[in-house]
């Protein structure tokens, strides 16, 4: 039996089980941890893992270096493929800052600390002067 996206108003399920069924998290487990953990909060205000969560509801999940905004469009029953998941949410995560997303400089290997005057050609490139 494939598993088909439930759009129906008014029907309700509980944060961790959507957060699972949707793919934000690998097992129920981890949703529910980090739910009770306080990086999950619904329409603004933090909740608890056995929360309803409703159609049109928006939820960020708080991640290492950045904050992930989904509005609920549709549930699942189970957990199923990426593409249906995809459809029972819209992502409206702002884009990344392309400052943050570049490169950390790397130095060669062996060429050990940066001399003074480096460390002020690296400070002049990047801004801070």
């Amino acid at each position: 039996m494939a598993a088909t996206v439930i759009t129906e108003p008014g029907y309700t399920q509980r944060i961790d089980v959507w957060l699972w069924t949707v793919r934000m998290f690998k097992t129920r487990s981890a949703a529910t941890s980090a739910v009770r953990g306080g990086h999950i909060r619904v329409d603004g205000n933090p909740v608890k893992a056995a929360q309803k969560l409703s159609l049109g509801q928006e939820v960020r999940i708080r991640k290492p270096g950045f904050e992930k905004i989904l509005k609920v469009r549709g549930f699942l029953a189970t957990r199923g493929g990426a593409p249906l998941a995809v459809q029972c949410y819209e992502d409206l995560t702002p884009a990344p800052d392309p400052v943050l997303r570049a490169p950390v400089p790397r130095r060669d290997k062996g060429t050990g600390r940066p001399t003074k005057k480096d460390r002020r050609a690296l400070d002049r490139l990047r801004g801070r002067e």
